[in-house]
């Protein structure tokens, strides 16, 4: 599999006096005070940012109507993670973007009647941008923590997987009899996705700590970081592992058999992220859930995303 480019340009905006639920501080420092976006030019762009960020909040209109009335939607995405958002290397342009969430987001788009407009970002971008207003909507795959309904609308769920959902860690197979649980990770390299529900999992659920931690933008590079030796082991969600192992058997890694990760029940479910206070986008983004989990049009294309990332080496 390809090693995905990081975008370059990045800026950081620093979110002051935005009150977060305690218990919570990894996500709260990640999701509310760190923003990075990639500009066209590749140049550093927070003066735009903030520009665009004050922009319509004195309109007196709603989002939704905002949306309606410039005949676009903006989703903000991390397009790193099959099946529910990928690249696709056979094509180009916007339709390179490809995956169930982003049918989804047609699918939304479709349904207000507007334009869709894919806006790929690194992951902690994803999520601060649309917290800040930045984009409209945020479909990446989300997972619910209090930290991010503090910051953001989060929708209901659309995609529950068979099971619930499982974390574990991925490692090589030489390392399978030096790690046989969370204790043997104190002298090692773990990588997380920055902004993710692992990141508070290597915080909170590692007994005896870590040797160190590396955040990465992408699940997928965290993969690539264990499979090339800068990591010992990559917390991720098991079914992600999953098919990377089965799109490249002969990586020499596996997932840790005995090792797991306790997951709230609130966790569960796949949800998309609203700026704060936009219940009216958020309402109506509900209604259009409830018809393609109803009709079971979601999970028809969950399966189809995952055959199709498994035939690309996804």
């Amino acid at each position: 599999m390809k090693n995905m480019k990081n975008y370059a340009a990045m800026a950081v905006l620093l979110i002051s006096g935005m009150m977060m639920t305690s218990g919570c501080s990894v996500l709260t420092e990640v999701e509310a005070s760190t923003f990075k976006e990639t500009t066209q030019s590749g140049q550093e762009s927070l003066e735009a940012y903030s520009l665009a960020s004050r922009e319509g909040e004195d309109s007196g209109i709603s989002r939704l109507e905002k949306i309606k009335e410039q005949g676009y939607i903006e989703v903000a995405t991390e397009p790193y993670f099959a099946p529910f958002e990928f690249i696709d290397p056979l094509k180009s342009g916007d339709e390179k973007y490809v995956g169930a969430d982003i049918e989804l987001a047609r699918y939304i788009a479709d349904s207000l009647g507007v334009e869709l407009r894919i806006v790929p970002l690194d992951f902690t971008a994803v999520l601060s941008s649309v917290t800040e207003g930045k984009y409209d909507m945020a479909i990446s795959a989300l997972a619910y923590s209090p930290a991010r309904a503090e910051a953001m609308e989060l929708s209901d769920g659309y995609y529950y997987s068979g099971e619930a959902v499982q974390y574990g860690l991925l490692i090589r197979d030489e390392d399978l009899q030096d790690i046989k649980s969370t204790s043997d990770l104190k002298d090692k390299v773990v990588v997380v996705q920055s902004g993710s529900i692992q990141e508070g999992f290597a915080m909170d659920q590692l007994p005896e700590g870590y040797g160190e931690l590396k955040r990465v933008s992408a699940t997928t590079d965290g993969f690539l970081m264990v499979q090339e030796g800068k990591a010992d082991a990559c917390i991720t969600a098991t079914s992600t592992a999953e098919l990377y192992l089965e799109a490249n058997p002969d990586c020499k890694m596996i997932i840790a058999p005995e090792i797991s990760f306790t997951v709230d029940e609130e966790t569960q479910g796949t949800r998309i992220g609203i700026k704060k206070g936009e219940t009216e986008l958020l309402n109506a983004v509900n209604e259009i859930i409830s018809e393609v989990t109803e009709s079971g049009v979601y999970e028809e294309w969950y399966e189809e995303y995952s055959e199709y990332a498994g035939s690309l080496g996804i």
